[in-house]
Parts: C-alpha cells; structure tokens; sequence
C-alpha cells in the first residue's frame, strides 16, 4: 500500500466558527497540505476562489485540490457555495472534490447536498481519522463526473450501491458522451442528453501514488498527531461551549422581554443549538452532542414560541452546564441517563403547561 504525502496539495476549508475552523485548520496541517487556504463563509469562499480562478487565468498559478466546507454559514452558506463551484463559470474548477461538513446529517441536507453535486458529506463530530478517511477516498476513488439537463456533478452511483437500488439512468455507454479530459473536449458526432466525464486521476499522481495498485495511506505518525491536536483542542472547547450556553440564556431573557422578536430569537437559538450538537463529540463531550440534537429539534421550523418553549431552551442550558461543569465524558452511565430523564421531563412539563 503507497503511502501518501500530501505536501502537494492546497485544501480550501469554508467555515464560519472560528473555533471550530481554527481547531480544523490545525488537523489539516498535521496531515501535511502543502497550503490551507480558509474563508468564514460562502460569500467569502466565492471571492476567494474568484480570485484563484483570474490568478490561473494570468499566470498558470495554483488551484484549489479539495473543498472542506462547512453547511450552514450566513449569508451564503455551504450549498449555494457548492451550486456556485459546480455551475458557475467563474469557477476555478468545476471537478474539484467537494466534502459538506454538517452538524447533523438531517436527510434533508444530505439529499440536497448530493443533488448538488457534493463529492462525500461528513456529519459532525468529526476526528482526525474521519477526515483523513474522506480525503483519501477523494484521491483513490474519484468519481465520474455526470452532466445532463438537470445534474452536474460526481456519478450519484455508489461503488457498492445494493441490488435493490433501482437504475434510473442511461444503461450504455453509446447512449452518453464520455469525455477523458477536462481541458480537450471533442464533440461527438449525434449529440447525446447526458456526458460523462473521466478525467486523469490527478490528485493520485500528486500524492505519489500513481505507481501503486489499490488505495493508499497516509503516515501512521502524522494521524497519531492529528489526534492529539484535536484532544489539546478540547482543552479550549469548554469554554467555546460556556459561552454558547450564555448566549443562548441572553437569547432566553430577550424573547421573554419582546416576544415580539422571539421569531428571530429562536432563529438564533436554533443556530446556537446546531454548533453544540456539531462540536460536543469531536472534543469529548458527546452528551454535549445528544442534548444540543435535542435543543435544535424542538426549536426548528417555529416550533412553538411561547412563554414555555423558552423554559424548554433554559432547561437544556441548564443540563448541557452540568455536563461541562462536572466533565462528563461519553455516555455519562448513570448520571448521563439521570441527565436525560429530567430534561425529557423539563421538556414535558412545560410542554404540557404551554
């Protein structure tokens, strides 16, 4: 199995945390890219790769090898960055492996992020092996490009899709166009509803790879790095978290003073609550995690915006600050599954009381 250096490789990592991209920014760098380029949203994404786009045009400079993109960002959050790289003309490179980072892997996300043409889409928490694993699935399997009236983007067909998936597309080859090259394309002779593009593997031959058969790895010693930077990163989340928890309580005390705005308020909140569930497993809090799931799904889609769905929201504040405040790792065993019970009984308490 070849071993890869990636050294070679600039990575474009989209999120708008800070902490979270920071905390990202080191792991990438401990698996050795050659440059890490970063934005804090799409709409800066979008400039960014603007302007590696007019820099390839002048002078033949470096491009963009993979997109790390965070999902929901403002004012332009991961899928239009991706419809944007996909489509749009100004793109540097419409082939580029695109990996979606969200905080929950919501059926409606993920459905949307592949029918926009996303390479692999990467549920937070996230560690250093999940990432190195999609990354190097990028380069050992890229996927054929597919191009018709309605998609463009990597073959939606997975390698080992199951014998019950229905075929929906063209059966034959000599029913499409394939194209091998992204820079020479020739027209076919009978024009065709759907192309398929194949291009050269160029990512592998970058990495060093191209003379061995089968994927390859990347240094034992780099991964083993890569941890432990995400475990020193955990030293910092607690307090990342706190003042989360303290946002969402001035949220509280906002919407109980002018309901009036509470539709705004718990726009916020639900965002709020989107980072925790996102973040609390990747540094050792997975309760963090279950109980941040918890807040998002009942604060989603206008859910019930009284006097009581704000006592909901302090109640998990108040349980998600007894998880920090007494470093309680994986599941918690008894004091997890006492955690739970009394919030599910918060939650029906003024549930019923609303």
């Amino acid at each position: 199995m070849a071993v890869y250096n990636l050294d070679r490789l600039t990575v474009f990592l989209v999120e708008d945390n800070k902490f979270v991209r920071f905390t990202l920014e080191n792991v990438l760098r401990q698996l050795q890219f050659r440059e890490i380029m970063t934005a804090g949203n799409g709409a800066e994404a979008v400039e960014h790769l603007k302007t590696v786009h007019e820099n390839r045009k002048t002078n033949g400079g470096a491009g963009v090898d993979i997109v790390l993109s965070d999902l929901v960002m403002a004012p332009v959050n991961g899928l239009l960055l991706l419809r944007w790289v996909r489509i749009s003309k100004e793109s540097p490179n419409r082939f580029v492996p695109f990996i979606m980072l969200s905080g929950g892997a919501d059926e409606e996300h993920v459905h949307a992020a592949r029918d926009l043409g996303a390479t692999e889409f990467l549920a937070k928490p996230v560690s250093a092996a999940t990432v190195s694993r999609y990354i190097l699935e990028a380069i050992d399997y890229p996927r054929q490009f597919a191009a018709s009236n309605k998609y463009y983007g990597p073959d939606r067909r997975r390698r080992n899709a199951g014998p019950r998936e229905k075929e929906r597309r063209v059966m034959t080859e000599k029913d499409i166009t394939i194209v091998y090259s992204a820079d020479k394309v020739v027209k076919p002779k009978t024009a065709t509803d759907v192309w398929s593009f194949r291009p050269p593997n160029a990512l592998k031959d970058k990495v060093g790879g191209m003379g061995a058969g089968g994927p390859g790895e990347l240094p034992t010693e780099l991964l083993e790095e890569a941890e432990e930077q995400l475990e020193r990163a955990a030293l910092d989340f607690t307090e990342w978290a706190r003042d989360h928890l303290a946002k969402l309580s001035d949220l509280c005390t906002e919407a109980l003073m002018h309901p009036e705005r509470r539709n705004k308020h718990f726009e916020e909140i639900n965002l709020l609550a989107h980072e925790l569930r996102g973040q609390g497993g990747t540094f050792g809090y997975p309760l963090i995690t279950v109980f941040g799931k918890m807040l998002y799904q009942v604060t989603r889609d206008g859910r019930g915006e009284n006097d009581a769905a704000v006592e909901i929201v302090k109640a998990h504040c108040d349980t998600m600050r007894v998880v920090l405040r007494e470093k309680i790792a994986g599941d918690g065993g008894e004091i997890g599954r006492t955690l739970h019970t009394s919030l599910q009984a918060a939650i029906e308490k003024h549930t019923l009381a609303a």
